[in-house]
């Protein structure tokens, strides 16, 4: 009996997918469950498994786009496993097809006039920089003549440098192409603005070097930067809801709740999985759903469900040493906080000049729906929390809110 294996929908609202790599060869025999493929949504990237075992026959090339429910592959269920052979393993790269050798065309002959140029070739390419050898003439005989010169440009000669100069075309991920497309979208679409502040992260790192031992004794994970973050953010967006709103055509959409959105850095590019009910987790709780989700993330594990629905995100350059950034709106989300790298700086402290670890942040926000003041005010709210941590993110009782 031959299966026929459809290519299912990964998730509401997507028609279509495109086959990212195939992970096994045709007519190897997979066994039920194996992936054998990764596909592209323009929201995730997916393992497709394999719904029998058997000899598989491949319907579909890497780079075709398929509609869901179309057919991929055959497994005849009836073939025997091959004795003395393990299961297809994953592919380690992709071969490509032998090319056909293109006929030569006849050379032309050449005589005392191939490459000579004309007199107003000659100052054309001159005025270049250019010299007849960089040059094919189409003339007679091979002449230089002015419309070659014309045409000429110096990438078309050899290289004088002797290094090496290939390149390479390479479609993108569908996926890719949905994220281009939507940040287009955001910057013809949206009113957006950025606001800047710098936060002095002594305090954290006082509280880090003090609870960090301690806190991944108890908790397994450790104490980073991001559950300051994603407090503070939270308290800001109670205090100014209008961060935390979307449009929808002629109407503001408000919520009492705060899906954080993180984003991080993926095998397949930038992903941004969602903290769900921010509000109601404590330290351990938000480091420990980003540690999930990071892991989910960098293994290519993450779903299309726990990337949508967010309602504010925070995005960190600093990781990569960014110093300062304009971060652009995460749709159909209003605003974005941007977070940067740490670097020593002097700052007046009580009236002196004291180094201290200064990050700057910045809030991209829509201006259709925030206004300057919420806006600011916003950026202050968190500035003010994560300079004073134990007041404001802890209720005064540090020790009590690292041991929840």
């Amino acid at each position: 009996m031959v299966l026929e294996m459809k290519v299912p929908s990964p998730g509401e609202s997507i028609t279509e997918v495109e086959i990212a790599t195939w992970l096994v060869e045709d007519g190897d025999y997979v066994e039920k469950d194996q992936p054998i493929a990764e596909v592209d949504s323009d929201k995730a990237t997916l393992e497709l498994p394999a719904e029998e075992s058997g000899i598989i026959t491949l319907k579909a090339e890497e780079g075709d786009a398929v509609e869901v429910g179309a057919v991929v592959c055959l497994i005849d269920m009836d073939a025997a496993k091959p004795e003395g052979t393990e299961s297809a393993p994953a592919k380690e790269e992709v071969k490509e097809a032998p090319k056909a050798e293109t006929p030569k065309k006849d050379e032309a002959k050449a005589t005392y006039a191939t490459g000579t140029a004309s007199p107003a070739a000659k100052k054309i390419l001159a005025e270049k920089g250019m010299d007849t050898s960089q040059v094919s003439g189409t003339g007679k005989d091979g002449r230089i003549t002015k419309d070659d010169a014309v045409k000429a440009t110096p990438s078309m000669g050899t290289p004088t440098t002797g290094g090496n100069r290939g390149s390479e075309t390479k479609k993108l991920s569908m996926l890719r192409r949905k994220v281009a497309q939507r940040l287009v979208s955001v910057k013809n679409e949206t009113a957006m603005l950025t606001t800047f502040n710098e936060v002095n992260m002594q305090p954290i790192f006082d509280l880090r070097a003090e609870h960090k031992e301690a806190f991944k004794a108890k908790h397994g994970v450790g104490l980073g930067f991001m559950s300051f973050f994603t407090k503070a953010v939270v308290r800001a967006l109670q205090l100014y809801p209008d961060v935390n709103s979307m449009i929808d055509g002629d109407y503001k959409v408000s919520y009492d709740f705060q899906d954080i959105s993180i984003a991080v850095s993926g095998p397949k590019g930038l992903m941004v999985p969602v903290i769900r009910n921010a509000e109601n987790l404590t330290f351990r709780g938000v480091e420990s759903e980003v540690k999930r989700l990071a892991i989910r993330a960098r293994d290519g594990q993450i779903t299309v469900d726990e990337m949508t629905g967010g309602t504010f995100t925070i995005t960190n350059g600093g990781v990569f040493g960014s110093m300062l950034s304009t971060p652009i709106i995460n749709p159909p989300q209003s605003a974005i906080l941007g977070m940067h790298n740490i670097v020593n700086r002097p700052m007046a402290v009580n009236g002196e000049v004291v180094i201290q670890p200064i990050m700057y942040v910045a809030l991209s926000y829509d201006h259709r729906i925030i206004d300057g003041r919420e806006s600011v005010g916003f950026l202050v709210a968190v500035k003010e929390a994560l300079e004073n941590p134990v007041e404001l993110l802890m209720d005064g009782n540090e020790k009590k809110a690292l041991e929840m």
